[in-house]
């Protein structure tokens, strides 16, 4: 009888769903925030979908999730602002408004959009 390598005949079939979670915070500027300054957001000073005060912003899952500023609805670059998660007088966003940029005026809304994704996972293994 002749050599023979052994092995196992597996199939496998994997499926993956993303959910996200999306949570938005509103926040209405009191001021105006002139160029070449940073106008900074307290988690405190935002509020929810349903008009509530915020205490906490979440944290950002590690590649699993991504933020959105918005200012007077339009949708901003990612390199000015700053985003920390964390409770009243830790959580906040900054927004640094270039130097050769306009201002952002007084009354105008800014919309902060976090998405975390939340992976499952199911495989069946046939033999």
């Amino acid at each position: 009888m002749t050599l023979r390598i052994m092995k196992l005949h597996i199939e496998a079939e994997t499926n993956v769903n993303t959910e996200p979670n999306s949570t938005k915070f509103f926040y209405i500027t009191d001021t105006e925030t002139a160029p070449d300054s940073t106008l900074s957001i307290d988690a405190a000073d935002f509020f929810d979908d349903t008009g509530t005060a915020v205490t906490e912003l979440p944290e950002l899952e590690e590649n699993n999730s991504y933020y959105n500023v918005y200012i007077n609805g339009v949708l901003q670059m990612d390199d000015i602002s700053v985003y920390t998660p964390g409770e009243t007088q830790t959580g906040s966003l900054e927004i640094n408004v270039p130097d050769e940029g306009e201002s952002i005026l007084e009354g105008v809304p800014v919309v902060l959009e976090v998405v975390n994704f939340t992976p499952t996972s199911d495989t069946e293994i046939a033999t």
